[in-house]
């Protein structure tokens, strides 16, 4: 049982560079937004092409999910979202 509220989420991505990741539960929701933003930033700097996402708990639950999913061996995922709701 999960009180209302509390974040049910795990992942292996909130020490960036660790090295072994290891997968744990999250629940800090402002750690995990930091982090998330933190990945974004370095894309940023990276990359000519800048990202300009807003990210919010529910989009970075669902980031984490595909992220999880894309670990696995052979993983894939097809992602599948309601009219007028991609790129315009």
């Amino acid at each position: 049982v999960v009180p209302d509220g509390s974040l049910l989420l795990f992942g292996d991505f909130m020490a960036p560079g660790a090295d072994p990741r290891t997968y744990n539960r999250i629940d800090d929701r402002k750690a995990l937004v930091r982090v998330v933003k933190e990945y974004l930033d370095d894309y940023n700097a990276a990359n000519t092409k800048k990202m300009a996402l807003v990210m919010f708990v529910d989009a970075i639950t669902h980031v984490a999910r595909v992220s999880r999913v894309l670990r696995q061996p052979g993983g894939n995922a097809l992602l599948l979202g309601v009219g007028g709701s991609g790129r315009q």
